[in-house]
């Protein structure tokens, strides 16, 4: 078999492409400037702007279908990728972000400044169930991987799709393709694009993470 390592990659038939977009940057519900877990404010202006920049970025993919979790910064930023190939973002709940328990609607840089103890926990452990109330990990895991592959079993040969997620779900989908420890893959950029296929043996592997190249600096520095 004569395989080109020069050449470009090429998915083979099959493959499942699958772009995961974290939303565009949200005004915060806590004055500490972390938005977290199911907290639902809508796109601010800089939000849109990224939002608009992934649209622009992936115009010239061949999207076959769009999805989105139910939160507005996710909606809102899918229906700006869809728009340009005539498509309608399709709901995901499974991809929704990880439940924070008894820290949803509280930001999260006071607890690091001060080292709050539960902080430190969940960091060292890197598990957001050392949370009080939390999603458990495994349940987060699982619900997540179901989205996944759900997306990747509504997919067909030629054809890309999008799901516009949450910083924490795409460190899970990618801690579950590479292997690597829980957070990380956590760091990804409002607006950013990272990607993943799905081989027709059923392995995972990651393509992207985290590219920014569509966003101006300014974008990038969002909530």
């Amino acid at each position: 078999m004569k395989v080109d390592f020069q050449g470009p990659f090429r998915a083979p038939a099959g493959a499942r492409d699958i772009v995961l977009v974290r939303h565009g940057s949200a005004d915060p519900p806590a004055p500490d400037g972390l938005i977290g877990g199911r907290s639902d404010p809508p796109l601010n202006a800089r939000g849109r702007e990224q939002a608009a920049a992934a649209a622009r970025r992936l115009a010239g993919e061949p999207v076959g279908a769009v999805f989105a979790t139910p939160l507005r910064r996710a909606a809102q930023t899918a229906a700006a990728v869809a728009k340009g190939h005539g498509l309608e973002p399709v709901v995901l709940d499974q991809l929704n972000e990880v439940y924070l328990g008894e820290w949803e609607g509280h930001g999260i840089h006071a607890r690091g400044a001060a080292a709050d103890p539960e902080f430190v926990a969940m960091l060292r452990a890197q598990r957001w169930d050392v949370i009080p109330g939390a999603e458990p990990a495994g349940d987060f895991g699982a619900r997540v991987r179901a989205g996944i592959e759900a997306i990747a079993d509504a997919g067909a040969d030629g054809v890309v799709s999008v799901a516009v997620t949450h910083a924490g779900v795409i460190a899970e989908v990618l801690r579950q393709v590479t292997g690597s420890e829980p957070f990380a893959f956590l760091m990804s950029a409002n607006g950013s694009i990272s990607r993943v296929m799905r081989m027709p043996d059923g392995r995972w592997t990651l393509i992207a993470f985290n590219d920014t190249a569509h966003l101006t600096a300014a974008r990038r520095d969002g909530a």
